[in-house]
């Protein structure tokens, strides 16, 4: 299974995690500051910016481009909810 290499630039922490995994799992589990209101219903507060590897996550569903729209976010920006890793090299810190 391919892996990828995950960074989160707010905290420095580099973890390397299998293709499929959802960036905000990963978040969780090491303390960045990708926080998330979904579970309250406030869709839209885990928008995080790819600093760089944009090519190495799925591409944004419809309903999480329309979300993204809704909160004005440029081109760089996604859900870590939604936001899955393909592979390679990932850096990525919190809107």
């Amino acid at each position: 299974m391919p892996k990828a290499r995950l960074t989160f630039e707010d905290i420095n922490v580099t973890v390397t995690v299998p293709a499929g995994t959802r960036v905000i799992e990963i978040s969780d589990k090491v303390n960045a500051g990708i926080v998330y209101g979904c579970r309250e219903g406030d869709c839209g507060t885990c928008l995080m910016k790819v600093v760089s590897g944009w090519d190495h996550l799925t591409e944004p569903s419809v309903v999480e481009d329309r979300v993204l729209r809704e909160h004005f976010a440029g081109r760089h920006f996604r859900l870590a909810c939604q936001a899955q890793v393909l592979g390679g090299e990932i850096v990525v810190k919190p809107a």
